[in-house]
């Protein structure tokens, strides 16, 4: 899968382990390193359902982003590539027509 970054310290973080631990803290890094891994194995958005991390779609004014888990409470943020999002005649995402992904942010949705 294609990975871009809209936020260059979490690209730094990708690209640089050193900055990406001393950033995140060693914890969240393994994690926020390991999920990047596993999208960047994959070919399309539907292959993530059945990696660690609970990838799933967001709602309410997230609509069109998703997200995954890192450390509690924390997820990875992200958007597809695809503009529009491929959805069904449901109106359903179609997660296997989605091939990149950019890289939002780090957060406590639940939180704010």
């Amino acid at each position: 899968m294609n990975i871009t970054f809209k936020d260059k310290d979490l690209e730094k973080c990708y690209l640089d382990e050193c900055f990406c631990k001393k950033t995140l803290g060693t914890k969240r890094a393994k994690i926020f390193l390991q999920r990047l891994d596993d999208l960047d194995s994959v070919e399309n958005l539907a292959q993530t359902r059945f990696l660690p991390g609970k990838f799933h779609e967001l709602v309410g004014t997230r609509k069109g982003q998703w997200a995954c888990d890192l450390d509690q409470p924390y997820r990875l943020i992200f958007e597809p590539h695809e503009d529009p999002i491929p959805t069904d005649e449901n109106g359903k995402y179609v997660w296997i027509e989605i091939k990149g992904v950019e890289i939002i942010e780090i957060t406590n949705y639940h939180g704010k």
